[in-house]
């Protein structure tokens, strides 16, 4: 269960002030972040858990989550902004997962697959983090309106294309202590495997996002050459939930092999 957001504080800044200082390597702003979440059975992401995780779960249950947002200002080390790279879409497909590291309990992410529609982003994070990025065409449409809200992401082509979208109509409000959106949102961690076996952890930094509650959302397309058959099937059914969250700045940390 997740601590509450107060004591989650306190709890990174103990945790950060025992670590080795760390090297931001990438700060950016997460905006108008989709996630349609579906329960699925451990055994079917299990191939893709890194070497020194393990699966995390929320009321005994595992999950997968499709994620559509917007990645703006983006600066490498926190100073260079990417000339023409700088603001960009991205969607992945993502499960948690949580590792013990001294008498600290690291909650992360596993992705994969990321899109997004610059290759040179692609590349770059493929490098650093070991990560599933490819780049392919996309789009977003992100309307306000009043206190609700509407967004909508595409990419792909042609027969591969495929769009995820939301909307809500009532004011965004923090993740309540304890609540799944909370447990979604708040894993601060980011995991990936290696070739040659290895693992590869980094940390992600951001205050605690305001969600939209009741959001309606769908996904739709053919996405078996991304995903699999298996994972295919899973997005084609009704998600277990989904929100909408306002995003904020972030710094994601240089990443270490595990």
């Amino acid at each position: 269960m997740p601590l509450p957001a107060n004591a989650t504080d306190r709890a990174h800044g103990a945790q950060a002030a025992s670590r080795p200082r760390e090297r931001v390597f990438l700060t950016a702003q997460w905006r108008d972040l989709v996630t349609l979440n579906y329960e699925v059975a451990p055994a079917l992401i299990a191939p893709f858990v890194p070497r020194g995780t393990e699966l995390d779960s929320f009321d005994g249950k595992f999950f997968v989550s499709l994620v559509g947002f917007r990645f703006l200002r983006t600066k490498i080390y926190g100073v260079l902004p990417l000339p023409f790279h700088a603001n960009f879409d991205e969607v992945n497909l993502r499960f948690y997962v949580k590792r013990r590291e001294g008498a600290e309990e690291r909650r992360g992410v596993v992705f994969i697959r990321e899109i997004v529609p610059r290759f040179a982003v692609a590349q770059l994070a493929n490098l650093a983090y070991a990560e599933n990025y490819v780049s392919c065409p996309m789009r977003h449409e992100i309307r306000l309106d009043g206190d609700g809200i509407r967004a909508r992401y595409e990419w792909g082509t042609g027969h591969g294309r495929c769009s995820l979208h939301a909307e809500a109509s009532s004011a965004p409000a923090p993740a309540a202590d304890g609540s799944f959106e909370q447990f979604i949102t708040e894993h601060y961690w980011g995991y990936s495997s290696r070739r040659d076996g290895g693992g590869t952890e980094y940390r992600v930094a951001h205050k605690p996002w305001r969600v939209w509650h009741d959001a309606s959302a769908a996904f739709e397309g053919d996405c078996e050459s991304l995903y699999g058959v298996d994972l295919a099937q899973v997005l084609r059914g009704a998600p277990h939930s989904a929100f909408i969250a306002e995003g904020s700045p972030v710094k994601v940390f240089s990443g270490r092999r595990i």
